[in-house]
């Protein structure tokens, strides 16, 4: 689980709810696998550069939930739910999407809203202290109509407030789609897919009410902008289809019962990605007298794949394996040496080994992870048993205190960090990074 600051969601989907929650620090369900994600990435990374960002700068995670949303959290992350990415139908269906929440961000909109937020809650506010006002003087039923009234001005502010950056990033994401030679028609078409699972109509529902312009406003904007663009008719790269198909074969094959998988791809289909799904079904039941074949094939067939060698290395792994698995999983770290969860892998097989001539070596990848990247609780506890072993007993804790603060165990955080505190040398970067964190927790605790 990746810790995400409390803050606004902007959700693609059309939202029926009277008014945008605040999306959860923690109990969001993230599916990391660097397949999906480097390939999302590949379809952004154009659209980010059209709108003046730096594609590094950029996160994107999968929630692993049905729901139809994508969403913009904290600054530059971008959140697509798997059930979004399996309704899709195409990698440029996708784009659309990632155009839209792109929108999002070259405007500002999170920031913006917030401030609406504030302004709003001062309105309520001042409306309840009027109400109460006038029930002091002996007139209940006007104070509480004052309070309503207020309240529900607000909130109507709120809202049309929301639309208008909805539109805006709509706006937004056809002007990128246009400046990198893409098509707008997959936005179009996956707006289409949405109103046809909101029922394909609208009467009974208050648009002043959603936080989103009705579905088929948006769809009317985007066709008009299809039917003038001049790169309305061009195909996305090749290689951006097979990226799409083994996403969503990864994510029905391991998100889904395996048998589903094994239904949606049945064995007369020999293409990449059903075979490449059939392995992780059978994997996951487990069965590797059929899983193990499926990937060797896939290997044979496409050597330089690093995600194939991870799945073989993971399939291995996780069935006891664990000695075999780390030639797989080292072969997947030399052919993509930058992605952080590959060397995760690499580094807990290394682990789970109990052999100390891969100590140093585990602790060498995990300790790169972390330095990429500081929010992942898995690489903290796998660091914590490496430094353990090691006998540095100090920076054990210290990783333990990281990992306890990502997941919001602060009781736990604050044991680990006055551990590190008594073991480390004071004021040693060890030392000072165990005060960070106590500060940390005090001040999210305010």
């Amino acid at each position: 689980m990746i810790a995400v600051r409390r803050t606004l969601s902007y959700l693609f989907a059309a939202a029926l709810a009277a008014a945008p929650a605040p999306a959860r620090a923690q109990g969001i369900p993230i599916a990391r696998d660097a397949e999906i994600e480097n390939n999302i990435r590949a379809f952004g990374t154009p659209i980010w550069d059209a709108a003046g960002l730096s594609p590094q700068d950029i996160t994107i995670r999968i929630v692993a939930d049905d729901d139809i949303n994508s969403f913009v959290m904290g600054g530059q992350n971008i959140f697509v739910n798997s059930g979004l990415l399996l309704l899709a139908q195409n990698a440029n269906q996708v784009i659309g999407v990632i155009a839209h929440e792109t929108g999002h961000i070259s405007g500002g909109h999170l920031s913006r809203m917030e401030e609406e937020q504030r302004n709003a809650m001062m309105e309520s506010i001042i409306a309840m202290v009027l109400g109460a006002g006038a029930m002091a003087t002996g007139a209940p039923g006007a104070g509480q109509a004052v309070i309503a009234g207020g309240t529900q001005v607000a909130q109507r502010q709120l809202l049309a407030y929301s639309r208008s950056h909805e539109a805006s990033a709509d706006t937004a994401a056809l002007s990128f789609l246009d400046r990198t030679h893409q098509s707008s028609r997959g936005l179009m078409d996956f707006l289409i897919l949405l109103e046809k699972r909101e029922g394909g109509g609208v009467g009974h529902q208050d648009q002043y009410v959603l936080t989103h312009p009705l579905t088929p406003d948006r769809i009317e904007f985007v066709q008009h902008h299809v039917e003038t663009s001049p790169w309305s008719d061009t195909p996305e790269p090749p290689e951006f289809n097979e990226m799409f198909a083994r996403i969503q074969a990864k994510l029905i094959a391991f998100l889904h019962p395996p048998d589903d998988a094994l239904t949606r791809y049945p064995a007369g289909d020999n293409g990449i990605a059903a075979r490449y799904a059939r392995a992780i079904a059978y994997y996951r039941k487990p069965d590797l007298a059929h899983a193990l074949p499926l990937i060797d094939g896939l290997i044979a067939e496409r050597p330089a794949d690093p995600y194939f060698e991870e799945l073989k290395g993971q399939m291995l792994f996780e069935n006891g394996r664990v000695r075999e698995a780390i030639a797989p999983y080292e072969t997947a770290v030399r052919l993509l040496p930058d992605n952080i969860l590959l060397r995760i892998g690499l580094g807990q097989a290394y682990l789970e080994t109990n052999d100390p001539a891969y100590l140093d070596t585990a602790l060498a990848n995990l300790t790169q992870a972390v330095q990429e990247d500081r929010r992942m609780p898995q690489a903290w506890r796998q660091l914590a048993v490496a430094y353990g072993r090691k006998g540095d007993i100090g920076l054990s804790a210290l990783a333990l205190a990281e990992r306890a603060y990502l997941v919001h165990d602060d009781k736990e955080a604050r044991t680990e960090v006055a551990r590190a505190e008594k073991l480390l040398p004071e004021n040693s970067a060890g030392w000072l990074r165990a005060e960070d964190i106590k500060k940390a927790i005090a001040n999210r605790k305010k």
